[in-house]
């Protein structure tokens, strides 16, 4: 994930839990970003009138619309680290994941709303574990069903399951054809964020 992407996560997660008012400096310090780079990730923002900034601060004005963007320029397949095959249940796998994982996509909309609307049969984590996760989940040269993607430094500050928006933007770039499921959804379930 870039880090522009962790700019937009916090904002995004902010404003679900309705502070839609942020200073840049207040999310330079809990994402230990630079200043310039925060700046360089709230400009497309700016241009495409999600934000407005004000002197000392910037306002979300359409949450949609960075989740939108974020969406748009997600490249999710690049930060695959692990993919592999495990020959068991998604519950099985999803039990046996260590306890350091952070899931999203499928199994992160799941745990976070107590149902799927559609079956499913890939995992997708988070994890910077890759040595306990190729233990668990040996390599295998059939068509994968577990994948890890890289986790970032400041992912572990949302919990044990990737943010709503983290779970929207990633369903959003999987290949699978019951992922517009997982989206239609997730757009009716999740209404604080999106709107």
């Amino acid at each position: 994930m870039k880090r522009t992407e962790e700019v937009y996560r916090e904002i995004l997660h902010q404003s679900e839990k309705g502070s839609n008012t942020l200073t840049q400096k207040a999310v330079s310090d809990k994402l230990d970003l630079s200043l310039s780079n925060v700046n360089n990730a709230l400009a497309p923002l700016r241009r495409m009138n999600a934000i407005s900034v004000k002197k000392m601060c910037f306002h979300v004005t359409n949450p949609k619309k960075i989740l939108y963007h974020w969406a748009s320029v997600r490249n999710l397949k690049k930060d695959i680290a692990y993919s592999t095959r495990a020959e068991k249940s998604v519950i099985e796998i999803e039990k046996l994941m260590p306890d350091s994982v952070v899931f999203t996509a499928y199994t992160g909309y799941r745990l976070k709303f107590k149902e799927a609307p559609a079956d499913y049969s890939e995992i997708y984590v988070y994890s910077d574990d890759l040595n306990e996760i190729k233990r668990r989940f040996p390599e295998s040269k059939n068509i994968p069903n577990v994948f890890v993607l890289k986790k970032d430094s400041n992912m572990d500050k949302y919990g044990k399951i990737a943010t709503n928006a983290s779970i929207f933007v990633d369903l959003w770039n999987l290949p699978e054809w019951y992922a517009k499921d997982f989206l239609k959804a997730m757009e009716q379930k999740w209404n604080t964020g999106i709107q």
